[in-house]
């Protein structure tokens, strides 16, 4: 059980990137497309937290209006990886795209740095579908979200609470509440919880202290051989060349530790039964966390609504794998419902 609770506050990161060579202004772990252009943009969540995301657009784009789409993941991650990836692919294949750093992570503001809320991270996606709502090529009333991993919780969060949101797709998605609260496979039982709770709240005492806010640890540099296998493909995403970035949290270190206390004690996903609007969950067949996305599917209602399991994949494979990712049907999908 020990191990266990060390996994559920060391996975608070899932994130990664990469470091360029010196003099290049390119910054992502992807190659840059010649079909798009990226700018740039700065918008505040209705917390007063400036994010910061970079916007994708077709690169012969005129003065007509767009179908938007806003994304963000994995948990911890950066949009210089796999949520700008998502949205440069998307861009080229027509959509006006907004791939954002969270609020207290990488370029976006708020203090203290490193920081996870429910309700926060629920919010800047709904801040994100603000910016793209008033942005003069994208059409107001054809606007999606995406969220990867831990952020698929909080997109179908938002989703549940923002109608603007016209089209929702969720990839290897993580609900970080239901995690934080039961571990993996809800195998916390409420003493183990109770346990966690008086560690992170002791830990609150020492922060208020010391006049700082201790880390989580992050994922391990090295590998013994005795990690679960998705730590093992964790590592071989955000440790290495394939993810690792700069600004990552997962890549570099870890959350504040006392972040996870509103997690265990502010569940998402109670109204997702009453979204309307079109949802598309993608999850891998090998992932660990594929049980998120099939027990979040169970609650929705109405004949818009989907769960693709991508045969053969895991968790990571569905960051970066373009033999995994299907992004034929991703576009398919937001074609007809953001229309």
């Amino acid at each position: 059980m020990k191990k266990i609770l060390l996994y559920i506050i060391s996975l608070m990161l899932l994130t990664g990137g990469t470091v360029m060579a010196k003099n290049s202004d390119w910054d992502k772990t992807f190659p840059k497309s010649d079909k798009v252009n990226i700018k740039k943009v700065h918008f505040k969540n209705r917390f007063g937290i400036e994010l910061t995301g970079d916007l994708y657009t077709p690169l012969n784009l005129k003065d007509e209006k767009l179908p938007a789409i806003a994304i963000s993941g994995p948990f911890g991650a950066v949009k210089e990886q796999v949520s700008g990836r998502y949205a440069q692919t998307l861009a080229e294949r027509g959509f006006v795209t907004l791939a954002f750093d969270p609020s207290y992570t990488g370029e976006s503001g708020g203090e203290p740095r490193d920081v996870a809320s429910p309700d926060i991270n629920t919010e800047d996606f709904s801040a994100a579908v603000d910016f793209l709502s008033n942005y003069k090529n994208a059409d107001a009333d054809k606007i999606g979200i995406l969220g990867i991993c831990g952020f698929g919780g909080f997109g179908l969060n938002a989703a549940a609470i923002d109608t603007r949101i016209k089209a929702t797709v969720t990839v290897t998605m993580y609900d970080m509440t239901r995690v934080t609260a039961n571990g993996y496979f809800d195998t916390m039982d409420e003493n183990a919880r109770y346990e966690l709770k008086e560690k992170l709240n002791k830990q609150r005492t020492e922060d208020f202290k010391n006049g700082k806010y201790a880390k989580a640890p992050g994922l391990p540099d090295k590998l013994t051989g005795d990690e679960p296998q998705f730590v093992k493909d964790y590592v071989g995403y955000y440790k290495t060349k394939r993810g690792f970035h700069v600004r990552s949290i997962g890549s570099n270190g870890g959350w504040n530790t006392t972040s996870s206390l509103s997690l265990i004690n502010m569940p998402i996903l109670s109204y997702t039964n009453e979204i309307r609007n079109a949802v598309l969950m993608i999850h891998g067949e090998k992932a660990h966390s594929r049980y998120f996305s099939e027990d979040a599917f169970k609650k929705l209602k109405g004949d818009n609504k989907e769960l693709l399991i991508v045969p053969g994949a895991n968790h990571v494979d569905l960051y970066d794998n373009l033999e995994k990712i299907p992004f034929d049907k991703i576009e398919a999908f937001y074609k007809a419902y953001l229309k």
